[in-house]
Order: structure tokens, then C-alpha cells, then sequence
């Protein structure tokens, strides 16, 4: 039997009410055959029989209403609407009373399953864009990495005694919009803003266009200072809107290339190609070139930006967090505790479960010492980014020159054996609202990793 849920997710603003308008996307989720990759077809999670999904897209001051219907037969489905605030209804992971215009992205957040194909990308439009005289056309490209087997096996496996080193699954292939050798045709002389979203389960990719430099003018949803970049890593969830101007001489194709991050497998297979390439199309008559050899990665820092809205370091600290980087199921216990889900005991040594008063200044101090790369994401906020170690500098000692206005993200890598120190207000209150952790590969969706829980305020 299937079953509806419907989600509505508010996007207030500061423009009357009256100009806002409802969109409505009816979802019946269904099993769909694709070959993506040109390697092998597999079943995978579609929406009205079709795959790649249909991208969500409103105003600020719309109201969303995403009628889900679970027509699978053999899965639960629960969506997650990332990046997106939940001020005020968690029960459907959507805003109330905020104005966020930007990038986003949903997917299924049980079961590890969203990899399978139930993910897909959210754009929030601004009519008061600061950007928008700066570009002609907008435009979505999706970067991930793909997988033949099911997620639910492959994630059996990596949760086993015998799997003792914790490797996660690696990835068959790499995707750009859901394809290879996928053709994005432009017109010359124009601007366009290139939305960027890496959907991947697992692998972070380095980006970039031939002959094409990028500027920098969002992550994650907040807009920065335009700042020019050639090359971006792009850890799984991350977004990036980036402007990019076409030459006027039409007579050349180039290449569009993501490059999956080999330093983040345990192995590399002998057959597995780590990019995928895609191509800016002038002219369709014109042959499509191979990608240039690089003699390594040299990828923007994104600790650098500065938001453009100025906003100035938290300080006053109410709340400092020191933790250390453990994988444990915090998620579940938050879930199901019901009134004891407000005691910290409830939760264990290792699950770094601290209790938040509302309106709190919270700087939070990760220390990692795992040896791979991990991308840290923060529900229901984006957070200032005050520090962060180079790989292997080992943990905070507090001598970091903090910048002044710090840049904000919603999810941000933390390097090997390294640190991060980052500021947030708690001004988003339910009982298991704040719950943020290092999302390291497709076992995010069980909740592994570290969480804050933060109780109701006024």
C-alpha cells in the first residue's frame, strides 16, 4: 500500500505575503531502470517514473507543498530538505519565518538509501538577488558518485565485524547530472550562474572548466563577496553558485570536469574512473575535446570567503564544545527517549551529547583524529567558520588569528588529523532541532557521528 505524506515548507520574506505564491509538487516515489554510467543497468528510487529527479524550485515567500508518496513497496522513505533551516516545524524539515534564498538539495535521509537515487536539487529564487544584474542565465549542475550495488548491501557490509578498519564502499562511477559526458550548451558572450551541488554519498570532488574562471558569489546558501576561483573541492553536500562568462569566439568546445577525491578510498580499484567529464557547448558541430592532464590539484580555499552581508564574529561566548571526532548512533537515541531525550547521560560517553539554552553564542572545537577527510554539516543553522588546521596539525591550541567576519557555510571539511572551530547562535529551538554531525559517507543517513541536542526555548 502506499503511503502520502505532504510536506509544506514556508519561505518567508520581507516582501507582502500577498505576492507569495503555492507551489505544489506531487511525488509518487517509484522504481525506475537507469544505466547512468554506461555500465550497468540497476534499479533506482524515481519520482513519477522518471530519473534524474525534478528539481524543487519557489521564491522566497512561496509556500512548498511536496505531496510524498511512497510507492517503493520495500523501502520506508523519510525526506530531508538540506540546508534548509527547520525554525519552527522539524516535523517537516522545512522554514518558518526566515528568508533563505540559495542553493539546496533533498534527499531520503533513512536507511542510507538516498545513493539508490532519491535525491535531487532546491533552488530558493530572490527577487532582490545582489547578484542578479551580474549574469544572464541560471543554470543547475549536479556532481556524485555512483554506485551498482543497492545501498542497504553495500551498507551491511561496511557496518561488520568484517569491515574492521571502518572502509566505506567505494563508488563505480562519478556523475554529472546524473550522466556521463553530459553537453551544456551556452551562447557566447553571456554570464551565467552555475549552481553547483554535489549530491555524492560519499566522495568530495575537485571542479573545473577549461579556458572558463569562475567567481565565487554563494555557498551553502549565503551569498559572499564575488571572488574569483579556477578550481573548487566540493565535499558531498556542499553547494557553490559561481558566475561564469563565455568567450565570443564560438569555433570551440571545452571540457567541464569533476574529479573524485582518490584520497578519500581505502583502495583504488585497477577500473575505476575517478572523473567525469562534461563540456560548455558553442557549437554542436564542433568536436568535443579530452580534458588536459594535470599535474596535480590546486583547489580555491573556501576559509577565505567573506560573506557579503558583513556579519561580524559571534563573540561572548556562552557555550564552548570541545569534541573529538567519534562515530557513534546519536540520531536514534534522540528519537526514541522521548522526555529523557533532555538529559545528557541518556546518550553515553562517547556521543558529545551537550544541552543548549536558547539564544546561546555556541563555539564548537573538533578535534579529528581520523586519518581521512570529513565533511561536517550543521541541521538547522550554517555556522562561522573561525579556524581550521592544515592535514596533520593536530588539535586546537587557541593561537589562530580569528577573522573578523567569518565566513558561513552549512558544510565544511575538516582535514585529516586536523581541527575546526566554529561559532553558531542557537536561535533555532526544538527539542532535537540542533542535531549536526560528520557525515563521512552514505552511513550518514543512520546518523553516525557527533550531535548536538538542543531543548525548547523561549
Amino acid at each position: 500500500m502506499a503511503f502520502c505524506r505532504t510536506v509544506i515548507l514556508v519561505l518567508a520574506c520581507l516582501t507582502a505575503f500577498a505576492a507569495a505564491a503555492t507551489v505544489n509538487y506531487d511525488f509518487k516515489i517509484n522504481w525506475v531502470i537507469t544505466n547512468p554510467d554506461g555500465a550497468y543497468y540497476r534499479p533506482t528510487i524515481g519520482i513519477n517514473g522518471q530519473w534524474p529527479l525534478p528539481p524543487i524550485r519557489a521564491s522566497i515567500g512561496d509556500r512548498v507543498v511536496v505531496n510524498a508518496h511512497n510507492e517503493l513497496g520495500n523501502r520506508t522513505i523519510s525526506l530531508h530538505f538540506h540546508g534548509l533551516y527547520m525554525n519552527g516545524s522539524t516535523q517537516m524539515d522545512g522554514p518558518v519565518g526566515i528568508t533563505q534564498a540559495g542553493t539546496y538539495w533533498y534527499h531520503a535521509h533513512n536507511d542510507g538509501i538516498y545513493p539508490d537515487g532519491l535525491r535531487g536539487p532546491i533552488v530558493i529564487d530572490d527577487p532582490q538577488d545582489p547578484f542578479k544584474e551580474m549574469y544572464d542565465e541560471d543554470m543547475v549542475l549536479t556532481l556524485s558518485d555512483w554506485y551498482h550495488g543497492f545501498m542497504p548491501d553495500l551498507l551491511q557490509t561496511f557496518v561488520s565485524v568484517g569491515n574492521p578498519t571502518g572502509a566505506e564502499p567505494i563508488p563505480d562511477a562519478a556523475l554529472m547530472n546524473d550522466t556521463q559526458n553530459a553537453t551544456i550548451s551556452v551562447q557566447a558572450g553571456k554570464t551565467y550562474r552555475l549552481r553547483i551541488i554535489n549530491m555524492a554519498a560519499f566522495a568530495g570532488q575537485y571542479f573545473w572548466l577549461e579556458g572558463h574562471p569562475m567567481q565565487i558569489i554563494e555557498v551553502d546558501g549565503v551569498c559572499t563577496k564575488p571572488t574569483p576561483a579556477d578550481m573548487l573541492y566540493i565535499t558531498a553536500a556542499q553547494r557553490y553558485s559561481v558566475l561564469v562568462t563565455m568567450h565570443n569566439d564560438t569555433s570551440a568546445n571545452f571540457p567541464v570536469i569533476g574529479s573524485m577525491d582518490q584520497d578519500l578510498f581505502d583502495h583504488v580499484p585497477p577500473t575505476l574512473n575517478p572523473n567525469v567529464t562534461g563540456w560548455l557547448v558553442y557549437d554542436q558541430k564542433a568536436p568535443l575535446p579530452q580534458p588536459r592532464v594535470l599535474d596535480k590539484f590546486n583547489p580555491f580555499d573556501d576559509f577565505t570567503l567573506v560573506p557579503q552581508d558583513g556579519l561580524k564574529l559571534f563573540d561572548q561566548v556562552d557555550q564552548t564544545v570541545e569534541m573529538n571526532f567519534i562515530m557513534v548512533p546519536t540520531l536514534y537515541t534522540v528519537l526514541s527517549t522521548g522526555a529523557t531525550a533532555s538529559e545528557v547521560g541518556i546518550y553515553g560517553s562517547n556521543t558529545n551529547a551537550f544541552i543548549l539554552e536558547k539564544d546561546q553564542v555556541v563555539e564548537i572545537v573538533l578535534n579529528s583524529f581520523d586519518p581521512g577527510k570529513h565533511p561536517f554539516h550543521l541541521h538547522g543553522h550554517n555556522f562561522q567558520v573561525l579556524a581550521r588546521g592544515d592535514e596533520s596539525a593536530g588539535i586546537y591550541t587557541g593561537n589562530d588569528t580569528l577573522p573578523q567576519v567569518p565566513m558561513r557555510r552549512d558544510t565544511f571539511m575538516v582535514k585529516p588529523n586536523s581541527y575546526i572551530v566554529l561559532r553558531f547562535k542557537s536561535d533555532n529551538p526544538d527539542e532535537f532541532d540542533y542535531l549536526y554531525g560528520i557525515s563521512s559517507s552514505a552511513d550518514s543517513s543512520y546518523g553516525f557521528g557527533s550531535f548536538t541536542v538542543t531543548l525548547s526555548g523561549t
